[in-house]
């Protein structure tokens, strides 16, 4: 089977099998999932955190609900057949919302979906105060999304952000009892020290996610270092929108300042670059094809 071919779920599963680790990166909107695709990933991914402050301008405090994240993979699955996996939160609820939102995605065409075990006023992975649900609600909830999958292949990954209130050892009985419960996968989020993740690959014996983002509690490993001790996928999940808004800030500024974007030229996509990206030649191709002979000169 290729990438190209069975359903997202396969397509991510088969990318893992072919990159080890797989790098994934975040693409905050339909535009950065098609560059990725250009630049050779296998695989991309959609921020919850990301949704909430580049679609709707609000912080990563679990205010955002499904519908809006559903339009942003919608918007990416439409332009982008690289399987996307999407951060789902809390699940939006109990055991029923969780159904509901792995049956959407599902339809969406999304490739999986992680599940945290914060409680559902949610803080963001890096962030102190932190609080988690107890581990047989973290399990209860992996098993009303495995319980709902209409996709075999649909990845269900656990995510546990425990380190920060319980321990590494806890939080590994919580990552294994989600393995018990159903999950294909295990992100581990805010991880410390490199060798925290093999302790995660030995005692799961799953698929472990690294996320590695900037200015938060892991280190900057590099793939090389983290394929070392096991890890199969390193999420790059915000660097992407983050260079992306600092350079959106410069050139606002810039213009505000000087009065021109002359002077921030250098720093833009060129529209020949935007086009090439696009395909937009094909599709003015065929704009000519259908329409040859019907315009007035």
């Amino acid at each position: 089977m290729t990438l190209a071919t069975g359903t997202p779920g396969s397509r991510l599963c088969a990318a893992l099998a072919i990159e080890r680790p797989l790098q994934v990166v975040g693409t905050i909107n339909a535009y950065c999932a098609r560059l990725a695709e250009y630049c050779g990933y296998r695989a991309i991914y959609l921020s919850g955190g990301g949704v909430s402050a580049n679609s709707l301008g609000l912080p990563d405090l679990g205010i955002s609900t499904m519908d809006d994240v559903l339009t942003d993979i919608r918007r990416i699955t439409d332009a982008c057949d690289l399987p996307l996996l999407v951060d789902a939160d809390t699940g939006w609820g109990g055991a029923f919302n969780i159904a509901r939102a792995v049956r959407s995605f599902i339809k969406a065409g999304a490739a999986g979906l992680h599940l945290e075990d914060q409680v559902q006023s949610k803080r963001c992975g890096h962030r102190p105060g932190k609080a988690i649900v107890s581990r047989e609600e973290m399990v209860d909830r992996i098993k009303a999304a495995v319980d709902a999958r209409t996709e075999p292949d649909f990845v269900i990954m656990a995510r546990t952000d425990a380190l920060a209130v319980e321990g590494l050892d806890r939080t590994l009985e919580r990552a294994v009892a989600c393995v018990e419960a159903g999950a294909d996968m295990i992100f581990p989020e805010a991880m410390t020290e490199l060798s925290m993740y093999r302790r995660f690959k030995d005692a799961v014996k799953v698929p472990v996610l690294a996320n590695i983002t900037e200015f938060g509690h892991t280190p900057l490993y590099s793939c090389d270092e983290l394929g070392s001790v096991g890890v199969d996928i390193v999420l790059h999940c915000c660097s992407a929108y983050r260079a992306m808004n600092a350079a959106a800030l410069t050139t606002y500024e810039a213009i505000r300042r000087d009065g021109t974007q002359k002077n921030v030229l250098s720093s833009m996509q060129t529209r020949a670059d935007l086009y090439k990206y696009l395909n937009y030649h094909a599709y003015e191709k065929k704009l000519d094809q259908l329409f040859a002979g019907t315009r007035s000169p």
